[in-house]
């Protein structure tokens, strides 16, 4: 059975954890690299965790961190969906869909108008994730990826 946790600042090692996992484990997914998280210690940790106006889950099975994603309000009438990782074992388990739910719920509870995200333009089971879910291509591109010359691709989901 998979269950959702809510992180505070205090599980700062469990969202280290599953952090680096999900670097580690698709650094193609994300446009955060993992050496970009080795350096700082448990202050740097614990500040992504207490930044206002946020919501991190976690997904645990048998114990073990699988999945993790994250909310972030940003304007005033939308809601942000981000660091959305499951991991291999959990896959195929409706882990995703859950996550995805629970950062739903938490966008419509602050009010949200639209839920937004971005997504790397190959990361196929991503996008599949995505539009199961109801997020629909905007047209629109975002920040540019490491390689210079990719860009990140717009979803949103119309919330209210």
């Amino acid at each position: 059975m998979v269950h959702l946790r809510v992180l505070t600042t205090n599980d700062w090692p469990l969202w280290r954890e599953v952090r680096l996992a999900a670097l580690s484990e698709a650094p193609h997914a994300f446009k955060s690299r993992l050496a970009d998280w080795h350096n700082g210690g448990e202050e740097r940790w614990r500040a992504r965790l207490a930044m206002p106006s946020t919501y991190n889950v976690v997904a645990l099975l048998e114990g073990q961190t699988v999945g993790v994603a994250a909310g972030l309000r940003g304007d005033a009438d939308a809601c942000e969906l981000r660091s959305v990782w499951v991991s291999p074992r959990a896959r195929g388990r409706s882990v995703g869909d859950r996550l995805v739910a629970a950062v739903e719920k938490w966008a419509r509870q602050a009010g949200a108008a639209t839920l937004k995200l971005a997504v790397i333009p190959d990361n196929e089971p991503a996008v599949a994730l995505y539009q199961r879910n109801g997020f629909s291509d905007t047209g629109e591109l975002g920040d540019l990826l490491s390689d210079g010359r990719t860009r990140e691709r717009l979803r949103v989901k119309v919330l209210r």
